[in-house]
């Protein structure tokens, strides 16, 4: 059985002993000591609330794991949820609602790629989605994988194995206004080349 190693974070000590001791007896999950975080899959963090300080605390921790977070909190304004999704918060969890079943299940989730959240918090989060596709993405011809039209179009022709004379020829471009294309993708989201580019696509989803 694959072991998830788990660091637990809280402002207070009874606070990190309860929840060290909820994951502890989980056979697939491993709870690291304090002195171990950088090497967590993923980071348990409680709280009352998200405030400054504890925003402050999770982006500092990101400076030494790379790990997402699960957050045991007491309150949480709808306002902050995008702020907390900043701090790689994948999961939120009320602390009135932690039982050792939703714990795992939720460190599970989060080790995996997935995620979860309560249902009023999920819709607040796909009504901040949709304000960004219209205020923000839209306006600059982007969608919300962060590529242009123009840019999923040589995608999906590079995925399809055209070169870049044949793609120019489809699309009615110019070569140096495909190869400036392919450069701007690859350039911006940091890919080593054509073949990165177009297995990141894919993966994500944009084409």
């Amino acid at each position: 059985m694959e072991q998830i190693r788990v660091a637990v974070q809280a402002t207070d000590p009874l606070s990190h002993a309860g929840l060290a001791a909820l994951l502890q007896f989980r056979g697939d999950l491993t709870v690291l000591r304090n002195a171990q975080r950088a090497e967590a899959d993923v980071l348990v963090v409680a709280a009352e609330r998200l405030s400054t300080e504890v925003v402050a605390t999770l982006r500092r921790a990101g400076g030494e794991t790379s790990a997402p977070v699960v957050l045991v909190v007491q309150d949480i304004d709808e306002g902050d949820l995008l702020t907390a999704v900043e701090c790689r918060v994948v999961a939120i969890l009320p602390r009135g609602a932690v039982n050792p079943d939703r714990l795992a299940h939720s460190v599970r989730a989060a080790a995996t790629g997935g995620g979860v959240m309560p249902p009023n918090l999920i819709g607040e989060l796909l009504k901040h989605v949709e304000r960004m596709q219209r205020d923000v993405l839209a306006p600059n011809g982007l969608n919300a994988s962060g590529l242009s039209p123009r840019e999923v179009d040589v995608l999906r022709l590079m995925a399809d194995g055209f070169d870049t004379n044949e793609i120019a020829g489809k699309l009615c471009y110019s070569e140096r206004t495909v190869k400036n294309v392919i450069y701007g993708v690859t350039h911006r989201l940091k890919l080593r080349n054509r073949s990165h580019a177009v297995a990141y696509a894919l993966r994500a989803g944009m084409i």
